[in-house]
């Protein structure tokens, strides 16, 4: 992406390099504190971010981007692009595994017994009682309209055994 010898990169090149520090300083000023935490930011750099997410005035918000992204040009980004794009890897890994969790619950409180089974296959070491048990009352709590508790609970389950090794998504 950068080159060392930037005399022999054209205009384009380095208009694009700068564009891509400038939206690399727009992800760093929309991440949360947990996430610049994990981040390697040098101070100049972190106190800019903090100084743009602080700014509310558009031309000045916009202004201190700029001043960002010129913090950027000065160091070696790539540490803070590889950690970036783990952080968002991490949270589509997340989302992912969330999906697939729901998935999961939806089937078991749909299909019980056959989707059950299917579970039982992949992890044989399950608590089966209470896994029927929890389908049981979801499916209950939900012909009555009550709050969904025992669906939460069979979520916080599949969660836990998908915690120990990933479950397949359930079978359509």
């Amino acid at each position: 992406m950068f080159s060392d010898s930037e005399e022999s990169l054209s205009k384009s090149q380095l208009k694009r390099d700068a564009r891509e520090l400038f939206d690399l300083g727009r992800q760093l000023v929309a991440m949360s504190p947990n996430q610049l935490e994990q981040i390697p930011l040098p101070e100049s750099v972190l106190d800019a971010v903090v100084e743009a997410q602080r700014i509310k005035s558009h031309v000045a918000h916009k202004r201190q981007l700029q001043f960002l992204a010129k913090q950027l040009r000065a160091i070696d980004p790539q540490p803070i692009i590889d950690a970036a794009a783990k952080l968002h890897g991490q949270g589509v890994e997340d989302t992912l595994k969330q999906h697939r969790l729901e998935a999961w619950r939806e089937a078991l409180l749909n299909d019980g017994h056959q989707r059950l089974n299917e579970l039982i296959a992949q992890r044989p070491d399950l608590d089966r009682q209470l896994i029927r048990s929890l389908i049981r009352k979801a499916q209950r709590e939900l012909a009555e309209m009550k709050p969904p508790a025992a669906a939460r609970k069979l979520f916080r389950s599949l969660r836990e055994l998908d915690d120990q090794s990933p479950l397949e998504p359930p079978r359509s």
